[in-house]
């Protein structure tokens, strides 16, 4: 495995807005090569023109060549083209402007013949007559979705270009609905964003609010980064607008190629993709930065994995609760406080064997799990990936069934348990479920007086637990919870039975006066703020909503689950 430096997105002097057209291909991989560059892509607006004009020069050189009519200086030409290509590996492609303007990069092998390409742009809608114009303003005749589907049926890759930017998919400010959006940047077709902010280490980054742990966005997305040249080298009067090379991203590949760049992207290991950096510069190191972030619904930090006190027990049960939630990342030999210092995992080779072996033979059926040894501070860590499974629910020892809560791994109870079962069944046969299994674990329960109908509410918080019943029997109270992030709710739950966050609802709810105009709460409409609390980076709200004269609460809400008219009342900028 070795670290390569690419740049998937540069245009050529093909493209009609490209700013120095006196510049040839060989210039361009000259370029690349002083900038360290091992992969390259020439993406062209709605065009392959720029790719294919490179080959056809070549071949003309080769051809003059085999006739031995080759002047000296086309002889030096043609060696140093081989030099270069030997060096760094082109990839052909092309930037498709589909509907709404959003800019959509195919990036594909060296072994795709370009007249397929050319197909494919025709296929979308590129007119015949145009097909070489390398216009940004052609197109928009294909939808976003349909194109993703194509470059991905057609072995490409598919990288919304500059998502976060103008004409990128998760631009802000352009009125799309929240459906349309998410289909946009969580479709099993699209294999990564390209943003513009991959180094930001702010909570309200792109590749941040793409980790997995936002409600409506539960796919972790490959980010890279790439230039998006229109020139050779930056220009020095407008910064942003680069040079070959100026925002390129490190991978690790087995080699440098495009089958095996092709694997990471549709894989689960988000370890292998970092932000260049200059060798001045510190180097991204991956592990610190999830710890910086902290345990979520996604990772989460073991300091060891021993037997004794259950440790590696931790592990096997947070491993069987991310393949039953949305798949994710542990780290094993590090603390998740920054401050804490590393003990790291002696033998961590040998430990990995022995830890993989592990979870194959004790959860069934047996996840997909990836581990892996990286260094970080000069200590070895274990890192373990695991994807979102796609046969549950899956079991400890074949009858410990574990979920993800928030940053919290549970037993899973047992409505949360026929949720599971049902998911199993659908990604499997969907038309052979029995009709006694085509049940909704939302569906609606008797309400006391003091609540309101309860179906998914859409201005319902995202995150957090919703207290929908209370029931008394026999001395004890019951209550039904709905879990705000998938919708699911669980009935039959006591005090005693609670896990943490249901046990801090109940508790804060038990407290609340019968009629909550006379409790200390913040009004803003028909919404209301009970209280805010925090704790470490976590700022978690206690919330309530007037709805026909009954309420709703919602507890433990935490900043990824606030929006729209919560985000006034809690005083965040609506980012």
């Amino acid at each position: 495995m070795q670290w390569c430096t690419i740049d998937l997105h540069l245009h050529t002097p093909a493209s009609s807005d490209y700013q120095q057209p006196d510049v040839t291909f060989i210039d361009i991989l000259h370029r690349a090569e002083m900038r360290g560059l091992a992969i390259i892509s020439f993406t062209d607006h709605n065009t392959i023109a720029g790719y294919r004009g490179m080959q056809e020069e070549i071949e003309q050189l080769e051809l003059l060549e085999k006739l031995k009519r080759i002047l000296p200086e086309e002889q030096a030409r043609l060696t140093e083209y081989r030099r270069l290509l030997h060096k760094i590996l082109v990839l052909p492609g092309f930037e498709f402007t589909a509907t709404f303007g959003f800019h959509i990069l195919g990036v594909f092998s060296p072994s795709k013949p370009v007249r397929d390409i050319e197909h494919m742009l025709l296929d979308l809608g590129i007119p015949p007559d145009q097909l070489d114009e390398g216009s940004a303003t052609i197109g928009a005749s294909s939808d976003v979705l349909t194109v993703y589907r194509a470059i991905n049926e057609a072995g490409g890759l598919a990288i919304a270009a500059h998502a976060n930017s103008n004409n990128g998919v998760a631009m802000r400010g352009f009125p799309l609905g929240g459906q349309t959006r998410i289909a946009y940047t969580q479709n099993a077709h699209l294999h990564a964003l390209e943003v513009t902010d991959l180094e930001n280490k702010s909570k309200h980054s792109t590749a941040t609010f793409f980790n997995g742990t936002k409600p409506e966005y539960p796919r972790r997305m490959h980010c890279i980064q790439g230039s998006d040249a229109h020139r050779l080298t930056s220009d020095p009067a407008r910064k942003k607008n680069l040079g070959v090379g100026d925002r390129p991203t490190d991978v690790l590949l087995p080699e440098v190629s495009f089958e095996a760049l092709r694997e990471l992207f549709v894989s689960n290991d988000f370890a292998r993709t970092r932000p260049h950096r200059q060798s001045a510069e510190p180097a991204f190191d991956f592990i610190r930065a999830a710890q910086e972030e902290g345990v979520n619904i996604v990772q989460d930090f073991h300091e060891s994995m021993t037997v004794r006190g259950g440790k590696r027990y931790a592990i096997i049960a947070d491993a069987c609760a991310l393949a039953n939630t949305n798949g994710g990342t542990l780290f094993i030999g590090i603390a998740d406080d920054p401050r804490k210092p590393i003990p790291g995992v002696p033998d961590a080779e040998q430990s990995l064997g022995q830890l993989e072996k592990e979870l194959l033979n004790r959860i069934s059926p047996p996840p997909q799990v990836s581990l892996d040894v990286h260094e970080t501070s000069g200590k070895k860590i274990i890192v373990v990936l695991v994807t979102r499974g796609s046969d549950p629910p899956y079991a400890v020892d074949d009858n410990k069934v574990y979920v993800r809560s928030e940053a919290e791994t549970v037993l899973a109870v047992r409505d949360e348990i026929v949720g599971l079962v049902l998911r199993g069944l659908d990604a499997k046969q969907p038309e052979m479920q029995p009709d006694s299994l085509r049940l909704q674990t939302s569906e609606p329960v008797p309400q006391l007086p003091i609540l309101a109908e309860h179906e998914p509410a859409e201005t319902a918080p995202r995150t957090g637990v919703e207290i929908m019943e209370v029931e008394n029997r026999a001395d004890e109270r019951y209550y039904t919870m709905r879990d705000l992030r998938n919708n699911n709710v669980v009935k039959n739950v006591t005090r005693k039975s609670a896990r943490r966050l249901w046990h801090y609802a109940i508790t804060a709810f038990d407290k609340l006066p019968a009629d909550p105009a006379q409790g200390h709460i913040q009004w803003q409409g028909k919404f209301g703020l009970i209280s805010g609390q925090k704790q470490g980076n976590i700022t978690r709200y206690d919330l309530i909503e007037k709805e026909a004269g009954k309420y709703r609460y919602y507890f433990g809400v935490t900043e990824d689950g606030i929006h729209g008219p919560w985000k006034r009342l809690v005083g965040q900028d609506d980012e």
